[in-house]
């Protein structure tokens, strides 16, 4: 009896420290946490790359696999490239489009 206590109380304390891990609505698990700062590098990268875009005037952040874009562009054809590219990287779900033109 008491080795089936003692394995009850071991997966009970597995699943709650499972649900721990979890994330919510309103807040990332430690996965999301990871895979969101991946997109952000990864966006980044690309934004650095292309040559018809300013990537140091435009921030990034990644929430849950959403992209907002937010900074300066030259022109709203800089501004639009900026949220294509964003678009063809893996992992984004979304882009939030808050650039402004000068």
């Amino acid at each position: 009896m008491k080795n089936v206590l003692r394995k009850f109380f071991v997966v009970t304390v597995m699943l709650f420290g499972l649900a721990a891990c979890a994330g919510t609505s309103n807040q990332k698990s430690a996965g999301e946490v990871i895979d969101d700062a991946a997109i952000t590098t990864k966006v980044k990268s690309a934004l650095i790359q292309d040559k018809d875009v300013s990537a140091m005037r435009i921030q990034v952040e990644t929430y849950k696999g959403v992209v907002q874009l937010s900074g300066f562009a030259n022109t709203r054809e800089e501004a639009d490239k900026a949220v294509d590219v964003t678009r063809r990287v893996a992992g984004v779900k979304s882009v939030k489009n808050d650039i402004r033109i000068k």
